[in-house]
């Protein structure tokens, strides 16, 4: 009679669903699992903290359109790669996290990090199970992938007990899965109509992408109707790229403005939260279309006046169709297009002022800036931080989709190797480069090595200021040290994040001009390992945190 592990049925699952890489980190139970996925031809990334390994996994299936893969131990493992499941589940990103746990015969007697897995959870995952048998493994697994990326996507947990990995079922009684397959809608043709005809009527429209159009792949339907009607458009964070930021009609410069005055609203799969400020910038007397995956997610925060729930593609597609040109005859002439064009001028001039700022140390502008200067035009960048990310949003532009990643809907710190690492292998043509602050850099900072080991040559700039959103120069650190009055907010001044770098066979380089900021970057981007940067800014001092997007 022919055998397999529950390992090997497990990893000859994931082959199943085409998977092409697994990230994790192996020990008691799962080291034999990890074996028997790399012994199917299957890639395994090994971290060096369940967080950064889980983030990836996320950042994976973002790219991907497909669940990224997540390999952990059980007990404290599958606690830190909640982390993880948490940020896809919100991120709304598939994500399948597997984790070991105790033999079943000893659950209740005080196993080796025995832990209530599934239950833990089940309340941030779309499903959470154990299969009933090691021959059900294919069966579950293939849930876990179709629930992943069936709707609105997310993240599934697969429970794998000590004794399913290390026991054997019959080869002819395993169950024979078939690759999870998602299906797509197009919106009631009905709704479309009343959509149409309200846009027809509008006055100054406006279109806002968010990064859902970026998952969902809709850039060539979002691009086409943005050329039809011609109305300005919006990107959140992620969403940028989608259009060109070049394009004419980009509004990012004027967002305030374009908020206030549209009459019209189309939400292409952007949420109503916190980006957008729930909703309450928008022009009250403004009409609402929101176009979704998820019907839950119609009206949330703000009333709706045409629901168009479907496949993202496939719902812009239907709208193009139905409109019959742009939204006013002379769409140059339009006041509100004139508007914001003047408003996004006036901003234009006083942002180029900032990145010529003499300032030393330097301000985060004009480090920005000298970075901006050498980046070639398909970089894969990664914004990570909080003055770092925030700053960043308004000085990176990007021509193509899915090409910035940051900490998006979940705003959590830590996911910046993570995400560098799965873009790296996600797009092995390009060059990653990950802009990070300090502090952020923090939390995973030993992926590094991880980077190093699997030979992806990342860029990874340390935005250094020496604290959380705002650090001390040396002498004001001592000063505040010796009172007993430092700043929960500070870090030591100066860390020398570059020698980090060189102890794990990276190239390492610490800056404090412009001058040598630009040949760093330089000299990192012609390099074929990978590089870090630590960029020395003006620390900015003890001061009240604010932030634009915190206002309501």
């Amino acid at each position: 009679m022919a055998t397999l592990t529950g390992a090997q049925v497990l990893a000859r699952s994931l082959r199943q669903q085409g998977v092409e890489v697994v990230f994790g980190i192996v020990g008691i139970p799962v080291v034999e699992v990890a074996e028997a996925i790399q012994a199917e031809g299957i890639r395994f990334i090994s971290f060096r903290n369940e967080q950064s390994c889980s983030y990836a996994a996320s950042a994976w299936g973002f790219l991907n359109q497909k669940p990224g893969v997540c390999l952990v131990v059980s007990g404290p493992g599958v606690v830190h790669a909640l982390a993880g499941v948490v940020n896809s589940q919100v991120n709304t990103w598939p994500l399948v996290l597997i984790g070991g746990s105790c033999e079943t015969s000893l659950e209740g007697a005080g196993a080796f990090q025995e832990c209530l897995q599934v239950e833990m959870c089940r309340p941030y995952a779309k499903y959470s199970a154990r299969p009933p048998s090691i021959e059900q493994i294919p069966s579950t697994v293939e849930r876990a992938f179709r629930y992943a990326v069936a709707g609105r996507p997310g993240a599934t947990y697969v429970d794998l007990p000590a004794d399913y990995i290390q026991g054997a079922a019959d080869t002819a009684k395993v169950a024979n899965a078939g690759e999870a397959r998602n299906t797509f809608a197009q919106a009631d043709p009905s709704d479309i109509e009343e959509a149409a005809r309200i846009l027809a009527q509008a006055k100054s429209p406006l279109l806002i992408v968010g990064k859902g159009a970026a998952y969902a792949r809709a850039e060539s339907e979002i691009r086409e109707l943005v050329d039809k009607y011609q109305a300005p458009f919006l990107p959140t964070p992620m969403g940028k790229g989608v259009v060109p930021d070049s394009h004419p009609r980009n509004a990012s410069s004027a967002r305030s403005l374009a908020l206030k005055g549209a009459d019209v609203v189309v939400l292409l799969g952007a949420r109503v939260n916190w980006i957008l400020h729930f909703g309450r910038r928008f022009n009250e007397n403004a009409k609402i279309i929101q176009v979704d995956v998820c019907p839950e997610e119609m009206g949330v925060n703000v009333p709706v006046d045409v629901a168009l729930q479907g496949h993202l593609p496939l719902v812009v597609r239907q709208l193009v169709e139905a409109l019959q040109g742009p939204f006013v005859e002379n769409p140059e002439d339009n006041e509100f297009v004139a508007a914001l064009a003047q408003h996004a001028q006036k901003n234009a001039v006083k942002q180029e002022a900032k990145y010529h700022s003499d300032a030393q140390p330097m301000t985060y502008h004009r480090a920005f800036y000298e970075i901006k200067q050498r980046l070639p035009e398909d970089v894969v960048l990664i914004s990570e931080g909080a003055n770092t990310m925030d700053i960043a949003r308004t000085v990176y532009d990007f021509q193509e989709p899915r090409r910035r990643l940051d900490c998006a809907t979940f705003a959590n710190m830590g996911v910046g190797m993570g995400f560098a690492i799965a873009a790296q292998l996600h797009r092995p043509e390009s060059r990653v480069v990950a802009i990070v602050g300090d502090s952020a850099f923090g939390f995973s900072a030993m992926e590094l090595e991880t980077a190093v080991r699997s030979h992806l040559p990342l860029v990874v700039i340390v935005i250094n200021n020496n604290g959380i959103y705002f650090g001390l120069e040396q002498d004001q650190y001592n000063e505040l040290e010796a009172q007993g009055r430092l700043p929960t907010t500070a870090l030591t001044p100066d860390i020398k994040y570059e020698l980090i770098a060189e102890a794990v066979g990276a190239k390492g380089y610490l800056v404090k001009t412009p001058e040598e900021l630009g040949k760093a970057v330089e000299s990192a981007l012609e390099s074929k390992g990978l590089s870090l940067i630590n960029c020395l800014i003006a620390p900015g001092g003890y001061q009240k945190l604010d932030f634009a997007w915190m206002a309501k």
